[in-house]
């Protein structure tokens, strides 16, 4: 009784001590700096210049399809093995691992999508300082230097990038630490003397002292033999933290000891650099000199703070850089703790320079260069490596409410009525841990939701759907089928002794499923299944959260790294867990629906290829304009680095939000991929229509304006789910050669035609934006009026709206006719939006298939169609002629902004008929409005103005 007592007293502090860490700002002192980590703080010491590493090009072998070398470090003579690859589509893989390892390294697996095709290199000229490698075509070269270690990508004269130009290659061999060997050797030649005495013993005097002259001299040679051993291995100074670590009361034993890297990589004429996702700063990375360098490791960081470097939920380890000439890309395939330097400043030559350097605690070195040279050629690079952003379902791009937690199925039903009775669209509602049963997931609480199919059903006969959290800490009860069948079949991740690893969260004393398991992982996924998962139905889906994953009573809020995943310490795989974790879960939700429907998934932690499973968001932000602010930059970060279904907490999860920081939160977020509004239980509700009418009638025009593009937003997706581009994208982008854009993140691009900048300031009467584009026009989507690109216009804002523009040349589909949830606008009309350029001229797509199962890749069901206005004339032509799909859709209005009135509009079909178009013309904005051209969406048609 005592025991059972202590650990509800010690579940009541943990819990405790969350809840008053969540009325504050995060501490920071429970995350650590560089100078706390011992691997980062060693790494970190060694100044440039000081790696020791040089190639042996007698070692060099080249092959079809790589070449190999082997890298000595002059000083303790540990070779390692370089990998070279030319990979198809311009780029480069290297890869460097120990010659010789006492055991195996950690490489990262499951991340890319296929083993990427080479291309061969061939040896332009090679002497005793170095070789030439053609790299493709005469003006692509690959210098690999001798001693010091290095290696240069040229394109004609220019150095695109070097690798360790700094000489900050370091590698810390596995090795057994000395007092182990100690105790071998003594083993050793006490093994040896035993033998001596039993010659002895057993032979006469004569082939006694023949022996003992032969064993003294093998004896003398093996104790040389150790001698020089222990020599070799004490040149290897052991420093602080190398074999154990403390941080607060939290020891982390190193079995393996000391096994870090670090290589540094030099951007010649680079100034501004990206990625590196999750951090709550600028999209243009800083310079970490005098400060700490950027973190990936993923943590449960309650209520970050805004312009810092420390790690927070997720972790990509892919930086871009680019200047007017050129994007590259480096990404760095390692899920261990990892820490990024930036520097930059003028290198050698006094040319501008940024220096990159990583440093991983454990793995290899395996880093892909991506060369472009533009950055959507980037952004396909790092798409064939790790794969594209899933087609979502449409319903997931509309509007999603939630709350820690709604209280039971009377409270859905209310929430779910009020927003019919404000007239306020909406397609998900979410359930947080309150609703299972004592925290234990895959369940409800049958006081609370004691019918939840009836729940469901309710939502389903609206056309809407729900999404309920399944989080990966599962509570320890013998009573819980979910734990004993984990722990029946050896899942869960396990303690140095081989105990199950457990930590307290949610629910109390948890276990930790081993995700990296591939079984593990097809059991989970078996458990979404209808049978499985009672009270599920189709229109249930899941919210992955705490998959750091979090342990509250765990080091940095989190798993203690010498845990063990079969074979491989926590540390080596960190950062995947989340990435597993989704991976799982999305695969159960297709797996339930016999491979027909597409997944929801929604997750905290990622890493990179997590894009293949679904959405995240940016975790535990609060109801502050910085907040709001920072919500920019994050999303534009992910969707750089192929996560393009990214969205912040509408009107903060923490604290509370004044009316015009809501309102303003959901016009931003109206124009962000994944929209949705969350808070924690201690705020006060703040469904839409408790603000007062006013506010309710803005917030409603917001999530109105989100339906109307729901059509654009999901064509966007399915351009990011064939080429890897983002959908929310910077400005620099799209306008390369523009420097003015480079560090712009209070503005963005959705796709090429949608410009928006959010008003994020309290008591804004205005903002500037940039319009880029030298020759470019853009279009007021509220008032029409035009303006020429290329420069900062200052827009008056009121509380009605925020500044959206759309580009010139383009032409925007929308669904006007909003209503309650987008699956009941499936076979709405289209007004179309054309939107003339300078020269008069303008296209874009139209996107249409069921909007959630597969049969748009199975059974090639959709409609994908080209539309174009050139000479007076407006065409919709087929880009898929193989695919077949009926829609009832229609196109009821076109809207044709900058155009001249015409005298008339004539609509010619593909069967060769003709009929005239009513029409509106505004001389004031050079508007005209075609009013019912009736023709389906799905077929050939052209509009004449003549």
């Amino acid at each position: 009784m005592a025991s059972f007592i202590e650990r509800m007293c010690l579940h009541i502090v943990l819990v405790l001590s969350v809840f008053l860490s969540i009325t504050q700002a995060v501490d920071r002192s429970n995350f650590k700096t560089c100078d706390q980590s011992a691997f980062c703080s060693r790494q970190r010491a060694m100044k440039p210049g000081q790696s020791s590493y040089r190639a042996l090009l007698e070692t060099l072998e080249l092959s079809d399809s790589h070449l190999t070398l082997q890298l000595q470090n002059n000083n303790n003579k540990v070779r390692l093995l370089l990998e070279l690859y030319r990979l198809q589509g311009n780029m480069t893989r290297v890869k460097i691992n120990e010659l010789k390892p006492v055991k195996p390294r950690y490489e990262v697996p499951d991340v890319l999508i296929t083993d990427p095709p080479t291309e061969p290199m061939s040896v332009v000229v090679q002497d005793e300082h170095g070789v030439v490698l053609s790299l493709g075509g005469e003006d692509r070269r690959l210098i690999l230097s001798a001693q010091p270690f290095r290696l240069d990508i040229m394109e004609g004269p220019q150095v695109l990038l070097s690798l360790n130009s700094r000489g900050l290659l370091a590698f810390e061999q596995l090795r057994i630490r000395k007092d182990t060997i100690s105790h071998k050797i003594s083993s050793t030649v006490g093994s040896i003397w035993d033998k001596i005495k039993s010659v002895f013993s057993s032979k006469s005097q004569t082939d006694t002292e023949e022996a003992g002259e032969k064993e003294d001299t093998e004896k003398h040679d093996e104790e040389k033999a150790s001698e020089g051993e222990e020599e070799e291995v004490e040149e290897e100074v052991d420093q602080p933290g190398m074999w154990e670590e403390t941080f607060k009361s939290h020891a982390d034993t190193k079995p393996n000891g000391p096994s870090s890297i670090s290589l540094d990589f030099s951007l010649p004429g680079v100034e501004h650099v990206y990625g590196i996702p999750e951090h709550a700063d600028s999209l243009r990375l800083k310079n970490t000199d005098g400060g700490d360098p950027y973190r990936l490791y993923n943590l449960d960081v309650f209520q970050y703070e805004l312009f810092n470097p420390m790690a927070l939920y997720g972790a990509v380890p892919v930086l871009l850089s680019h200047n007017t000439h050129r994007t590259m890309g480096l990404f760095w395939l390692n899920a261990a703790e990892t820490w990024v330097d930036i520097s930059s400043g003028q290198g050698s030559g006094e040319v501008l320079q940024t220096d990159v350097r990583w440093i991983s605690e454990s793995g290899i070195i395996d880093v892909f260069i991506m060369l472009g040279p533009q950055p959507n050629d980037v952004f396909t690079q790092y798409a064939s490596l790790t794969g594209t952003q899933s087609f979502p379902p449409l319903s997931s791009l509309a509007y999603h409410q939630c709350r820690w937690n709604y209280n039971d199925q009377e409270d859905v039903s209310a929430v779910d009525q009020g927003f019919d009775e404000h007239d306020i669209p909406y397609d998900f509602i979410w359930l947080d841990i309150e609703h299972t049963d004592g925290k234990r997931y895959f369940t409800w609480d049958n006081n609370k939701f004691p019918q939840p199919k009836d729940m469901l059903q309710g939502l389903l006969d609206k056309r809407r759907k729900m999404v309920t959290i399944v989080d990966p800490h599962i509570k320890v009860d013998s009573s819980y089928k979910i734990h004993t069948e984990i722990r029946s079949r050896g899942y869960y991740i396990k303690n140095e002794d081989g105990g199950d690893y457990e930590g307290w969260c949610w629910p109390g004393n948890a276990g930790y499923p081993d995700f990296t398991n591939p079984e593990m992982r097809r059991w989970w996924a078996s458990m979404f299944a209808y049978d499985q998962y009672e009270g599920s139905m189709e229109n249930l889906y899941t919210w992955n959260d705490m998959n750091e994953p979090s342990v509250f009573n765990g080091p940095e809020v989190t798993m203690h790294k010498d845990a063990l995943h079969g074979t491989w310490e926590h540390r080596d795989v960190h950062n995947l867990y989340g990435f597993y974790v989704q991976m799982a879960t999305a695969e159960g939700q297709i797996q339930r629906s016999g491979g027909l429907e597409r997944p929801f998934v929604l997750t905290r932690a990622f890493f990179a290829g997590s894009q293949r499973y679904g959405a995240v968001w940016t975790g535990d932000n609060a109801a502050e304009w910085g907040h709001l602010k920072m919500s920019i930059p994050m999303c534009l970060s992910l969707g750089l680095v192929g996560i393009s279904f990214c969205g912040a907490d509408v009107g903060g999860f923490f604290k509370t939000p004044s009316a015009e920081l809501l309102v303003r939160w959901y016009q931003a977020g109206a124009y962000q991929p994944f929209f949705r509004a969350h808070a924690h239980l201690d705020t006060p509700r703040r469904e839409p229509w408790l603000f007062g009418p006013d506010n309710t009638d803005l917030i409603r025009e917001a999530v109105r304006q989100r339906y109307t593009l729901l059509p654009y937003w999901y064509l966007q997706f399915y351009h990011a789910q064939r080429t890897g581009q983002p959908v929310m994208r910077p400005l620099w982008v799209e306008y390369p050669e523009d420097i003015a854009t480079f560090s712009i993140d209070d503005e963005f691009l959705i796709g090429r035609d949608l410009l928006v900048h959010p008003v994020t300031d309290e008591g804004s009467s205005g903002v500037t934006a940039y319009l880029p584009g030298n020759g470019e026009v853009w279009y007021d989507v509220h008032t029409f009026q035009r303006h020429d690109g290329a420069q900062n216009l200052y827009i008056p804002v009121t509380m009605s709206s925020i500044p959206v523009f759309q580009r010139g040349g383009s032409i925007i589909c929308r669904k006007n006719r909003v209503r309650r949830s987008s699956s009941c606008m499936e076979n709405d009309p289209y007004t179309l939006y054309v939107a003339l350029d300078s020269q008069g001229n303008a296209e874009g797509e139209l996107y249409i298939d069921d909007g959630h199962t597969f049969k748009h890749e199975t059974d090639k069901q959709f409609i994908h169609r080209h539309l174009s206005f050139t000479a007076n004339s407006l065409s919709s032509s087929d880009l898929s002629p193989d695919s077949q799909f009926p829609t009832a859709s229609w196109v009821e209005k076109v809207i044709i902004l900058g155009v001249q009135k015409p005298d008339a509009v004539t609509l010619t079909t593909t069967d060769g008929g003709e009929s005239s178009v009513e029409f509106e013309f505004d001389p004031d904005t050079a508007v005209l409005t075609l009013r019912k051209p009736g023709v389906n969406a799905g077929v050939n048609w052209t509009l004449h103005l003549r």
